[in-house]
């Protein structure tokens, strides 16, 4: 069931998550809460182990969690078996990693077309699909190549086309220009956004450059696996806080 345009798409509350190595305990998210409504584009930053990506696994259902919920479109992903979450996240989540991931002996629209093959779309419908998104994402002259064939940055918008073509309610973006050239990243960085203005595609991406944080309308500030800050950009290019959550959670660190 889809969430309602006017409730959140994804709303974490209470997250917790601790990795144990024998007697030792790290607490990598503090019962943290997160919403992101339809259509926003928001940044997570902070400092190496801050728990930026411990947040996506998580909210995303990659990874469990200690306590808490998460729910995305209205559905509660840790009360799923581990089938159903894995169901839904084919369905209703796109990826973009930092590493390709792209499959070296397929071709570029084989890549992409694949994740509504494993959904059960018919294979006229998914290659149809797969060239309509290539073609979004400026590579409709590189469908019969294979990765290797490509640049970083065209390798990058594979995976992105990858990520869209289910048309997921969330898309989750880790560090996705971290193996790219400055020139490359800004390209992949105007895409996204693109992306998220013509589409209203929800993309909530993890970074560790500031420029790309605050290029994006919502950014997201974490230390020590806490949101320090939440802050929207508002009419006058300025900053403002989402909420009186940020002045909180800053007051715990």
């Amino acid at each position: 069931m889809a969430a309602r345009s006017d409730e959140p798409i994804l709303l974490a509350e209470g997250v917790r998550k601790v990795y144990r190595a024998g007697d030792l305990e790290v607490e990598a998210l503090r019962s943290l809460d997160l919403s992101v409504s339809p259509g926003e584009l928001v940044a997570v930053m902070g400092p190496s182990g801050s728990g930026k990506t411990t947040l996506l696994n998580c909210l995303s259902g990659l990874d469990a969690i200690d306590d808490g919920r998460v729910l995305v479109e209205g559905r509660d992903l840790f009360a799923m078996s581990d089938a159903d979450r894995t169901t839904h996240r084919a369905t209703s989540m796109g990826f973009i990693f930092q590493a390709f991931n792209l499959i070296p002996t397929f071709t570029v629209a084989e890549n992409v077309e694949l994740p509504l093959l494993l959904i059960g779309r018919r294979s006229k419908e998914a290659r149809s699909r797969a060239v309509e998104m290539l073609e979004r994402v400026g590579l409709a002259h590189r469908t019969a190549h294979r990765p290797s064939q490509l640049s970083g940055g065209e390798q990058q918008r594979v995976a992105i086309a990858r990520a869209l073509v289910a048309r997921p309610a969330i898309v989750w973006a880790d560090e996705p220009t971290g193996n790219l050239d400055t020139r490359m990243a800004d390209q992949i960085v105007e895409l996204l956004h693109e992306l998220n203005r013509s589409e209203r595609q929800t993309i909530v991406l993890v970074t560790h450059d500031p420029g790309i944080g605050e290029s994006a309308n919502r950014l997201v500030r974490m230390v020590d696996g806490l949101i320090t800050s939440d802050e929207r950009r508002v009419a006058d290019g300025q900053w403002r806080a989402d909420s009186q959550r940020s002045a909180g959670r800053l007051a715990e660190v």
